[in-house]
């Protein structure tokens, strides 16, 4: 029976980047809106039901930081990390982890490196989540021309539902571009 009980277990994938607000490694307004919005949301109280699985990608020579094949799933996982690392965009995701084990919910978070667009597709083609939550700056047609979004491309291309969150009016920056 318990082998039944977790393949009930819903696992929502959650693609998380860093501010370009505040700076690296502080999570982006979108991304921890769309973390937000699905702990309220989705999983309110029944933790045990779910498993939240966070992607990180990082763009190439972003920050030149090579390894990205590191999982993590609890506070402790970050605890021996040396500088280097902290810098890399794993702080990015301890924000994530802490913020599951306060709540009780399972997790596991990861960086990659390459484009977001594909390696979420990607990412998601592999473990196959049930769904996958990503953040979206709510851009005009006009500055999607120039920026592109990934949201956009998730919702046409991977191969699972795709919910977006868009941010709050309240939270958006002075330039819809900053996240």
């Amino acid at each position: 029976m318990a082998e039944a009980s977790s393949r009930e277990v819903t696992r929502i994938m959650v693609g998380v980047n860093e501010s370009s607000i505040k700076g690296y490694p502080n999570p982006s307004i979108s991304s921890k809106g769309a973390f937000e919005w699905t702990i309220q949301k989705i999983v309110r109280h029944n933790v045990n039901a779910f498993d939240l699985l966070f992607l990180h990608v990082q763009v190439p020579d972003e920050d030149g930081f090579d390894d990205m094949d590191s999982i993590y799933a609890s506070p402790e996982d970050f605890k021996n990390l040396n500088q280097r690392n902290r810098i890399s965009g794993t702080h990015l995701l301890e924000y994530f982890v802490n913020r599951c084990h306060e709540i009780g919910v399972r997790c596991q978070a990861w960086t990659k490196l390459g484009d977001p667009k594909e390696v979420i597709c990607h990412e998601v083609k592999r473990l196959q989540p049930d769904f996958l939550v990503v953040g979206s700056r709510g851009l005009g047609p006009f500055q999607k021309v120039f920026v592109g979004t990934v949201s956009e491309f998730c919702v046409k291309h991977c191969e699972c539902p795709v919910i977006t969150i868009k941010r709050k009016a309240n939270e958006t920056p002075q330039d819809p571009v900053d996240d």
